[in-house]
This record gives structure tokens, sequence and C-alpha cells, in this order.
């Protein structure tokens, strides 16, 4: 967990917790973390890391993944106070942050999967810098899946490509000519595009800002033209309107990592100075 040290440098510093340092020596801290609100649980296994990293002991009661309820106690924490109180607000911010994208995360798999038990809800790349890892990760923790991590993973053809190319068809041509045997997924906003592309057996189809009725539409006219083809689809998707897309394979939502709101914890603690 290298990446974690540009955590603890940028809470640290150079100096380290000044104020914790002014009050406190050789206190041993025991403390738990708690839940402030329902949830499922995510960033348990970066927590302990970073206590443990610092000095302390932690005894984890809840595993990530699972649902917890407002109040659950979900670690417990012994070590010194200095080391608990350098560490509690990094803890902290992974627990909130990941535990707020996967109950988003599950809270929309529990909407859709009942309507199409076959599609997936995914992340996007929409995520905070240096953090991406982790928000994925809590994606999968709440039943969706991660898509591309990053640019060199995955090709996906996007709208600034085909105007770069001239059209759809040249751009998927082009990368078929150059990675023959890689998956190639392309986006589309019209229906000309999707068939042009189901036409050349792409992998995946996106339907990006295509409102759903007429996505719905261009999703029946490519299954007829190659029904292997996976649809996915993309572009102002949110809670409220999430259910008139179920008709694709794969939803995916950069809401679930850029307008999702963190889940509150706390750290609570009590201190027995061994001088």
């Amino acid at each position: 967990m290298n990446d974690f040290k540009l955590f603890f440098r940028e809470d640290l510093g150079s100096k380290g917790d000044i104020t914790s340092k002014a009050l406190l020596s050789n206190e041993i801290g025991h403390g738990v973390i708690m839940a402030k609100d329902d949830c499922v649980l995510a960033g348990v296994e970066e927590a302990t890391y970073i206590l443990e990293y610092l000095g302390s002991k932690v005894h984890t009661l809840h595993k990530d993944g699972c649902r917890i309820t407002q109040g659950t106690t979900v670690l417990q924490v012994k070590g010194p106070a200095l080391s608990i109180l350098s560490g509690e607000r990094l803890a902290l911010n992974f627990l909130g942050r990941m535990s707020g994208i996967a109950s988003l995360t599950r809270e929309l798999v529990d909407i859709t999967q009942p309507l199409n038990p076959h599609l997936s809800i995914a992340a996007t790349r929409k995520t905070t810098p240096g953090f991406r890892k982790y928000e994925k990760k809590a994606v999968v923790l709440g039943g969706g899946i991660p898509h591309r991590f990053g640019l060199y993973d995955t090709i996906l053809i996007k709208d600034n490509h085909i105007a770069l190319l001239g059209s759809v068809e040249k751009a998927i041509k082009k990368v078929q000519e150059n990675l023959p045997d890689v998956p190639i997924e392309v986006e589309v906003e019209t229906m000309e595009d999707a068939l042009i592309a189901a036409r050349l057996k792409v992998d995946a189809i996106m339907l990006d800002n295509i409102p759903p009725d007429k996505g719905a539409l261009i999703s029946q006219k490519i299954r007829e033209t190659c029904p292997q083809i996976t649809i996915e689809v993309s572009g102002g998707i949110t809670p409220k309107n999430i259910i008139h897309y179920v008709y694709a394979d794969r939803i995916s939502l950069g809401w679930l990592t850029h307008s999702v709101v963190s889940k509150d914890f706390s750290l609570d603690m009590g201190t027995k100075n061994i001088n």
C-alpha cells in the first residue's frame, strides 16, 4: 500500500500531529469506531491498515461488504493514544467515503435487479484523483462492477475519437486493424452509428446520453443485428431515473463516485497513562 505514504504525508506533513504531541506523552488509548448511519460497510481493511501501521492493535467486528445499522461498533483499537489520533481522520475518511459509495451502489442494485437480473451497475473514471482504486473497490463491495480502471486496460472509442477519425466506421476498423485481439467498446449517440458498430461486431456498444425510450429501441435493433453484443447505457443517469434504463446489460454512472454522500463514522476513546 505504497500510496498510503501520500495519504499520511498529506495529513501529518513533516511534523506530525502537533496538537496531540503538545498534550500527550505515553498514554495508551482504547477506542471504538462506530457507524453513525445505516450503510453497506466499506473501508474496514484500509482503516485497519492505517491504525496498525501507526502502531495500534485493531480488532475488527464487521467485515467490508456487510450491511450495518446506525450505532454499530465497527472496530476496536488499542495503542499509543498519539498514534491513534494521528490516524483517526484518515481512517474515518476511508470508511465514510467508501461506505457511501458501497451503500449507493447496493441501493441501485436492489432497485434494478428485480427488473433485470442480468443487469450490471458499473463505475466510471469520474473518480477522485489518487483514490480511484478505493472508490472502485467500494463499488464492487456494494454489488457493482469496476468497469475499466484506466485508459490503458480497455478499448473504448468515444465521441472525440470518432470526430478526429471522421466516422465511427473508420475508428472501429482502425482499432480492429491495429489491435485485432483486443475487445472493443464504442460510444454512440445515434441509431445509425449503433447499427454500424453492431454490423462490425464490436464487443460492446455504449448508448451515451440517449433518452430511455429511444435507447430501448436502439438496443432492440442492435440485438436483432448482433445478439451477443453487450449494451451499456450512460450519461445523465441518477438514482431517480435509473429504472428507465434497465433494458441494457450494463448501466455506468459517474454518480456513484462524483455525487455520492459519505457515511458518517466516529472514533471515541479514553486513555490510560503508563508513566
